[in-house]
């Protein structure tokens, strides 16, 4: 049996574990409770794990690790940033949304805004987040089989499109938790033996890899020091803000906490999630990347021409066979799949809700629709999704894929952290400031982004971009709450309203 056969009995070994789980899930998601929030019974420490495998997603195992390959020590953004957004969770957000939510983030919301815009917005910024961010995931999983297997790219999107609709449509949330916890699991383990190779290779000394990396990076010691990324402090703070307001926006994050049965489990899901997530990026970040510098950039068998196989996106991947060989390679490989999988599920789910709940069985049908026929087109929804995935990882090949996920973050960052903060903690917010600011943070986070050049040059293949702001979450998270504040305190009207909705609100999450 050849190396290459190894490593794909392993690959596929991992998609038959996940695959197993979606049927077992199947058989027990007969209805929407269950569909959308595993039945309230999955428990602190497992949602946790479902967090962590929900967030350490391409963008970290992949794209963070090819930030420091490409670039060295400004990829510790892409670390910091995050951990700090899930402390915003965790203090801001956890309790009140166990106790507010249902199904979705519009649920959240239509505790003190009852009605349809708010939860049109809802269900609109859920898509566009949603959406942005699943198609980084699908460039991840694209380029992985790519090298895996050596197939064209344009025939491995589509493989991980139908893949991602299987779980959702089959499954649902108890599916998508459990392939969360068990891709969590095998990522920490793949992720500390890669670390502990690359440990072994220098005789477990940090200062010996990081002066074989310095001696074989191009800028040399540089790679150390801030600057090879964003050599612009405000472009950095820029990024920075986006990653942590975005990450408390993000819907497919806020609908794990539907999934435990109170409040006190949702906080201790945001800190087993953090812990979690800490010890990843702990390895990714002073062990693996460097290593990859080490051992990838010289080594020609992982190169064509001047160019890493794959991009910068698979230098994990290739370290893995450099330090362990074929099988270690087919491990790494699964798990990184696994990775993505596990990520893209969570992301469908969160627009199948949009969809079917907020939209069709909320807004149009008034709540009419029957268990049967949500789920049904909660299905449906899933393959349009799909579609869209595919049609739009095709357009972004080739993009890093933890720069794509800060886009998203921009979005989120812009249209949902300010709404929620203000929803749940001001009591001066009232209905027109919320739909109004929150548009306005939206619309001007989707104009940022697609004028910008990430989407409007790279994406769209325009020579210049109409905006050159690459990092815009600060302007779009201001434009939100200047419009949020600014409306409601010129709205007279609808301050008595605002101040009865806020204290029921508060009443709820008091008895609750």
């Amino acid at each position: 049996m050849d190396d290459t056969a190894l490593s794909r009995i392993f690959f596929f070994l991992t998609i038959a574990i996940t695959l197993a789980i979606t049927v077992w899930a199947a058989r027990r998601t007969h209805d929407r409770e269950e569909f959308y929030t595993a039945g309230h019974r999955i428990s602190g420490r497992q949602n946790g794990l479902a967090i962590a495998g929900d967030f350490l997603s391409a963008a970290t195992f992949l794209g963070i690790v090819g930030l420091i390959y490409s670039h060295g020590f400004d990829a510790i953004i892409y670390i910091l940033s995050p951990l700090a957004g899930l402390a915003l969770i965790l203090s801001l957000f956890a309790g009140p949304l166990r106790r507010l939510g249902r199904y979705t983030m519009a649920d959240v919301l239509a505790v003190r805004f009852p009605g349809g815009a708010m939860r049109a917005f809802a269900a609109l910024s859920t898509l566009a987040v949603s959406l942005f961010y699943l198609v980084a995931q699908v460039v991840g999983a694209g380029s992985l089989i790519e090298v895996l297997f050596g197939i064209r790219y344009s025939f491995a999107v589509p493989v991980v499109g139908a893949l991602m609709v299987f779980y959702v449509a089959l499954g649902g949330m108890l599916a998508t938790t459990w392939v969360q916890i068990v891709k969590a699991v095998l990522l920490i383990a793949g992720t500390t033996a890669l670390a502990v190779l690359a440990l072994a290779a220098h005789g477990f000394t940090l200062g010996d890899l990081y002066a074989q990396a310095a001696a074989t990076h191009p800028q040399g010691r540089a790679i150390f020091a801030p600057g090879g990324l964003l050599d612009d402090p405000a472009a950095a703070l820029s990024l920075a803000a986006g990653l942590v307001f975005g990450l408390a926006g993000l819907p497919h994050l806020m609908i794990r906490f539907f999934t435990v049965p109170d409040e006190r489990e949702a906080q201790r899901s945001a800190l087993w999630g953090a812990g979690f997530v800490a010890f990843v990026f702990v390895l990714i970040f002073f062990v693996i990347g460097y290593a990859t510098i080490v051992h990838v950039r010289p080594a020609a068998e992982f190169h064509e021409g001047a160019s890493l196989v794959g991009g910068a996106n698979m230098a994990a991947i290739h370290l893995a066979r450099a330090l362990g060989g074929p099988i270690f390679f087919g491990v790494i490989s699964a798990i990184a799949f696994a990775t993505i999988l596990a990520v893209v599920a969570g992301l469908t789910l969160a627009c199948a809700g949009a969809v079917a709940h907020d939209l069709i069985a909320s807004l149009i049908r008034h709540g009419s629709l029957s268990d049967a026929a949500e789920l049904r087109i909660s299905r449906l929804t899933t393959l349009g999704v799909g579609a869209v995935a595919i049609v739009a990882g095709l357009a972004f090949e080739g993009e890093n894929i933890a720069y794509m996920i800060a886009l998203a973050f921009t979005i989120a960052a812009g249209a949902n952290f300010p709404l929620l903060l203000l929803t749940i903690h001001w009591a001066g917010l009232t209905a027109r400031g919320a739909l109004s600011g929150a548009a306005a943070g939206l619309a001007s986070a989707l104009v940022l982004v697609i004028a910008g050049p990430g989407v409007w040059v790279k994406a769209l293949g325009n020579a210049v971009p109409l905006l050159d702001i690459t990092y815009p979450a600060p302007i779009a998270i201001l434009v939100s709450f200047t419009v949020l504040i600014g409306v409601s305190r010129l709205d007279r009207a609808g301050r008595a309203r605002a101040a009865a909705d806020y204290a029921r609100m508060r009443a709820l999450l008091a008895s609750s």
